[in-house]
């Protein structure tokens, strides 16, 4: 049987999953609620990565072991979550497309 959170993700672990999770919402183009979703349950990080342990068995068939342990491991830090706040902010303001006038 697998183990959850069985060891601290390195800090390459952890960048290379925040990338991963910029890179999909970009490819959305949801920045601007990524990143309002994001700073309204910073506060709750810890307890949301706990509280994705009990769900783990009914996302994992969905998304793999592997992937799932890696983002709750990675979100369950408030550090991680700053981080990728700041990515997509700094995308949002690189990109001119992605303003809403711009799609308009």
């Amino acid at each position: 049987m697998h183990d959850f959170w069985k060891e601290e993700p390195t800090a390459e672990e952890s960048e290379r999953v925040i990338m991963k999770i910029a890179d999909s919402i970009q490819k959305r183009g949801l920045e601007a609620p990524a990143i309002m979703a994001l700073e309204m349950h910073k506060p709750l990080a810890g307890i949301a990565g706990a509280g994705s342990v009990v769900f783990a068995p009914f996302l994992v068939p969905f998304f793999g072991f592997d992937s799932v342990n890696d983002y709750t491991r990675v979100l369950a830090r408030r550090e991680n979550i700053e981080r990728l706040m700041e990515i997509l902010e700094a995308r949002r303001t690189e990109d001119p497309t992605s303003a809403p006038e711009a799609k308009a």
